[in-house]
Parts: C-alpha cells; structure tokens; sequence
C-alpha cells in the first residue's frame, strides 16, 4: 500500500486558528512575539531553508523583522508545542505562529538571492515534512487568490485585504470576497483485469500518463462528473464509482477529489478511444506492463493525488521521477 492513507498535499498539520484570523492588532502582536515565524512566497515558489550537515529539506522559516516591509501578509495559524517536532521551534514547549509573507521580485533577491533555495510546489512537496508541506499549500493557494483578485467582481473597483489575508472587501460597494477553489474529479479508472487507464494530455510532453480528470460542472453531483469525464475522455462508461481521497491543488486554485471507477461490464475496455483534442493517447496498464514501460512512460509527480492513487492501485512506491514539463 501507499506509504500513508492521505494524499501528499492533504496532510495538514498544523492549527489554522480560524477564529484569530482579522484581531485587532493581529499584526503588531504577531510581529512582537518570538514565537512568529513567516513562510515567503514569490511567484508562486516558496523559501527552503538552506541545507546544512545533511539536515532535511525544510521551509525556512524567517522572523517578522527578517522580512522587508510592504509584502501582503495572510496568517497561515499555529503549532501547539506538542506538535512542534519539525524545524523552527524557539525553545521546548514554545507555540509557533505562522504567517506567509507574498513578496516581489525586489524583496525576494533581497531575502534570498539564490535561486536554488527557491522552489514550486510541485518539488518542494515532496521534500517536506507534513507541516512545512501544509504549511507551503496554504500560501501559495493564497498568494495565487490575491494575485487573480485585485478588483471586485461585482463592480470592478479596488479590493482591500482584510481578515489577515483571508477576504477582500470592495472599497466601492462595501462587498465581501473570500478565497474560492474549483473542484475537480480525478479517477483512477480500471477493468474487470484490474488494469489501469492512463492518458496522455494535449499540454503536456508526448510520454507522460496520468490518470482521468477534470472539472465539476454545475448543478452536476461528483458522480456525475466522473461518469462524464470519463465518456468524453476516453468514450467508455464506467460504474461502482467510489471516493477515496482528496487533495488541494492550488494550480491555481483546484480541489481534487480522487475517486475509482470500473468500466461497465457491457463496454469492452478495448473500445476506449482518446477525444483527440484534450486527451492525445489512452493506454491500459498491467502492473507487469507499467514495470515495463518505465521510464519510457513518465508518471505524475510526487506531489499529486494522481500518484498517490496509482501507487495506491500498484501495491506500494513507483519508481518514476521525472520532473513536470508540459512539453
């Protein structure tokens, strides 16, 4: 089985300490306790610690002072000292406050002017322990809402920042705003032989598979989408779809929630046939088959609920590493 029954970027582990969110003078106590530390977005990337003596990879985790004025700050919660046994605790028994700090291009050369120590989310996941993994999804999933949520969608004036970084209000017609994602079915689709459906997307390098996804449409229950995706994908119906998992995606905003599926028994697996416009080729995989088809057949990153389920059907880890490229 897969190393741990929750998908990578669904491990949360740290308190998101909802009722502190917009405190009166949240920002200037965070800033005088010792305790505070600040996870630095840019671009959608977050700051490693610098690695030193074979220490494990680890989000660096700076003091409000280390970081230069005028970033958008969202408080991400707390760690309680009895959950406090990665990297940045102060001293035992110290409760860890955190925030992301959003920052330009000019402010992050200045933290951090080496672009090594900076990584996406997609590598940086799975480098990290649970809390610092946690911890990275939350701000980037933030920083993507405030840099696509400028203006209000209702009568496009400017929005403010309020509530720590957890809503917008219009300053023209008072409106409110908040964070929103897009739920997204992903289905790990196999046949009375237990073999699984892997496809190719149009955007992405011609060799690299993943299983079935995309987005709930309106007024369509999840198992509904599934159903539909998976007919205009591949042209095959499915039944005994059931939930597994899900997983937060912030590319930029997407929820994934992973589900299985069987082709129906009176739909012959071999008629599945790519739509030829988002999905370029379709292929079934044996567990024997896929150990064969590696590592000509690049597989999801370690980041994502689609690996998480493949390893999950395979039985245990699958040994395919190949960085994300779209072409």
């Amino acid at each position: 089985m897969a190393a741990s029954s929750v998908p990578p970027l669904g491990r949360s582990a740290f308190d998101r300490d909802g009722v502190a969110r917009g405190a009166p003078d949240g920002d200037a106590g965070f800033d005088a306790d010792d305790a505070s530390r600040v996870v630095i977005v840019h671009a959608g990337a977050v700051l490693l610690a610098e690695r030193v003596d074979g220490s494990a990879p680890a989000l660096e985790l700076l003091r409000p002072a280390e970081v230069p004025g005028g970033a958008l700050r969202v408080r991400l919660g707390r760690e309680h000292p009895s959950d406090a046994a990665e990297p940045g605790a102060p001293e035992p028994g110290a409760e860890l406050g955190f925030e992301a700090r959003i920052v330009d291009e000019a402010s992050a050369a200045q933290i951090e002017p080496e672009p090594a120590r900076w990584l996406d989310l997609r590598r940086a996941v799975p480098l990290l322990g649970e809390r610092d993994a946690a911890l990275a999804t939350t701000a980037v999933a933030l920083a993507n809402w405030h840099e696509r949520h400028p203006r209000c969608p209702l009568c496009g004036a400017e929005t403010r920042v309020e509530q720590s970084g957890w809503a917008r209000r219009c300053v023209a017609d008072d409106s409110m705003h908040f964070p929103r994602t897009d739920p997204a079915v992903i289905v790990l689709v196999t046949d009375d032989d237990d073999r699984v459906l892997l496809g190719s997307n149009a955007m992405w390098e011609q060799r690299r598979f993943s299983l079935l996804a995309g987005f709930v449409e309106p007024g369509e229950s999840l198992e509904q989408a599934v159903a539909r995706e998976i007919g205009e994908e591949a042209g095959v119906e499915v039944d005994r779809i059931e939930y597994v998992a899900s997983q937060p995606w912030p590319f930029p905003a997407s929820l994934m929630l992973g589900f299985t599926a069987r082709v129906a028994s009176r739909t012959p697996p071999a008629t599945a046939r790519p739509d030829g416009e988002e999905i370029l080729e379709l292929r079934w995989f044996s567990r024997d088959d896929l150990d064969r088809a590696l590592p000509e057949v690049v597989l999801p990153g370690g980041a994502s609920i689609a690996r998480w389920l493949l390893e999950r059907w395979y039985g245990g880890p699958i040994d395919s590493d190949a960085p994300w490229s779209t072409r």
